[in-house]
């Protein structure tokens, strides 16, 4: 269902602007880099146990 938009034509409201931005940059994005990126990941905190990354360093001390 689209929103109806209250506004005169050829007025560019902040929000159109940054939409606009952001997806331009991801098309950038999408050339420069090969393949998929995601956008979307969450940082992981280095503080959180992970027992993979622990095991990994075991032997390098």
């Amino acid at each position: 269902m689209k929103k109806k938009r209250n506004q005169e034509r050829g007025k560019i409201t902040i929000q159109d602007y940054i939409k606009a931005v952001k997806k331009a940059d991801r098309e950038t994005q999408l050339e420069t880099n090969v393949g998929f990126t995601a956008i979307t990941k969450v940082h992981k905190s280095k503080k959180l146990y992970n027992r993979k990354r622990d095991k990994k360093d075991y032997f390098g001390e």
